[in-house]
């Protein structure tokens, strides 16, 4: 099961991972202030949610350590589509489970494809069509 990792806030660059407010998010904006006379030059991070899509934004100092999401990769068949829903079954531990079908693969994901599931702190979501 992934979890997380510190990292100090300066090296996040555009488009990588980190937690706000629980949610593993996308880097979408970096900007730093210059430090003044006694002090820390500070980050600007803004991010969007990877599961949820919302928007969020953290200033702290530059040498501070934030979390960042370990994402796990994970290759799964479909077993059956119903609705908006695909039942799936890990390749590696055969365990099944249901995961919501993304609102750009709805017509894609057909029973015996196989798609590409990203882990991510507790969710798991159908990212790609092998």
């Amino acid at each position: 099961m992934p979890g997380t990792e510190l990292k100090s806030i300066g090296s996040l660059k555009k488009g990588s991972s980190i937690v706000i407010e629980g949610a593993a998010c996308r880097v979408t904006d970096v900007s730093v202030s210059r430090p003044g006379k006694h002090g820390h030059a500070k980050v600007r991070l803004q991010a969007v949610g990877i599961i949820d899509d919302k928007k969020r934004e953290i200033v702290m100092p530059g040498h501070d350590n934030v979390e960042v999401p370990l994402l796990e990769k994970r290759s799964a068949q479909v077993l059956s589509v119903s609705n908006d829903t695909a039942n799936l079954m890990d390749m590696e531990s055969f365990e099944t489970y249901a995961l919501p079908i993304p609102e750009e693969l709805k017509d894609k994901v057909t029973e015996g494809s196989e798609v590409l599931i990203w882990e991510i702190l507790d969710a798991k979501i159908i990212k790609q069509i092998k």
